[in-house]
């Protein structure tokens, strides 16, 4: 074997060698965060909610027969009184209708009429003797049929009277029109709602709270003042009551709709204003952002930081709750422990971190080191 061979026998096992020793894993780098450092919480103050302003008593109006629409005056925020009229169907039928009833009343008195003269008549020939008494009865049970018809034809004249009547759709109490639901020409069902009426009267402001807010809302019923109204741009406060908490959430948004009774305040129909409920104040462990708080092992927890070796370890922690865009911890935490606010699912126990910088401040702090380096006294100026 020659040199050359040798040489490349040589190189051929030292590539080997270096293929099968393992690799070393790059170093995990060194990650920002953001911290905060927990000191005493005092948690309540208010809670504030969008509410609109809705009538106590609010009736979807519909026709009690069926028809085509051939006139609507009401229209949307027009004020109407009691028996205005509102809307009306087509009435040629109707009053056919009562016209046929009005023929059969007719038939039934002419039929009861003749019935009374027959049973009058044989009553007379049976005095004399001339017919048996079964016949007098079987004449006095045709007249009380015919006075049975009569009955009936009237009662039927009178309901073809009254849907004559339903042929035109008026207010049943005074307020203001919300909706209009159909227009001039559809045909309308029995039932059909053509316009909601708000009626004049109490006002309510109706809004819509979380889950965990309807039980402290229900403990509120009907305690005057319990809460305030503000309408938006305004300064002033209306007091109200709550007088309504729905017994099951809402199946879309999984919340409950309250109504809160303003009385007579002078607040208009589909005006927004603002509800705001006082929450008592309470001590807590912290007050966290919601970025600070992750779910480990289905349980809240938190990381703190070990400002000595600058490394991060999971803290579990028991929610009490939330206040406004914050996490109330009621336990797991003491005051003076620095606590990660962001950044938390990139990290792992013992993980070495640094405190995060804004951009604004490590420039400064780059020029202020770099100042300080040029400040250096030369050998003549130290002279």
């Amino acid at each position: 074997m020659n040199v050359s061979a040798l040489s490349f026998f040589t190189l051929g096992a030292v590539l080997l060698l270096a293929a099968c020793s393992p690799r070393t894993a790059p170093p995990e780098p060194v990650r920002a965060v953001r911290t905060m450092t927990v000191g005493p919480a005092n948690v309540g103050g208010t809670q504030e909610f969008a509410a609109d302003i809705r009538a106590r008593t609010e009736s979807r109006l519909a026709f009690r027969v069926g028809g085509k629409l051939t006139a609507r005056p009401a229209e949307v925020g027009q004020r109407v009184r009691a028996g205005q009229a509102l809307a009306q169907l087509d009435p040629a039928d109707l009053r056919l209708q009562q016209d046929a009833a009005n023929a059969g009343l007719r038939a039934a008195q002419s039929s009861q009429d003749l019935a009374q003269a027959e049973f009058k008549r044989y009553q007379e020939l049976r005095e004399q003797g001339f017919i048996s008494s079964l016949e007098l009865e079987r004449r006095e049970t045709t007249l009380q049929a015919q006075r049975a018809q009569l009955d009936q034809a009237r009662s039927q004249a009178s309901m073809q009277g009254n849907m004559a009547s339903y042929a035109v759709l008026t207010a049943t109490a005074a307020g203001v029109v919300t909706a209009v639901e159909a227009e001039v020409g559809a045909v309308v069902a029995t039932g059909s709602p053509v316009v909601r009426l708000a009626h004049d009267g109490p006002r309510d402001a109706v809004f819509a709270v979380p889950e965990d807010g309807a039980a402290g809302l229900r403990a509120l019923l009907g305690k005057t003042g319990a809460i305030r109204v503000r309408p938006w741009g305004a300064t002033t406060f209306l007091p109200a009551t709550v007088r309504e908490v729905a017994a099951a959430a809402d199946p879309a948004t999984r919340t409950f709709l309250v109504k809160a009774d303003v009385g007579d305040a002078p607040l208009q129909l589909g005006q927004t204003v603002t509800a705001v409920i006082d929450l008592p104040r309470r001590d807590a462990a912290a007050r966290l952002p919601l970025s600070a708080v992750m779910q480990q092992q289905g349980q809240p927890a938190v990381w703190l930081l070990d400002r000595t070796t600058m490394t991060v370890k999971v803290q579990p922690v028991v929610v009490a709750g939330a206040d406004g865009n914050a996490v109330v911890v009621a336990s797991g935490l003491n005051e003076g422990q620095t606590v990660v606010t962001a950044g938390v699912h990139t990290l792992t126990p013992g993980q070495k971190v640094k405190l995060y910088e804004a951009p604004a401040q490590a420039a400064s702090a780059a020029t202020a080191s770099t100042a300080a380096s040029a400040v250096v006294p030369t050998p003549a100026a130290s002279r």
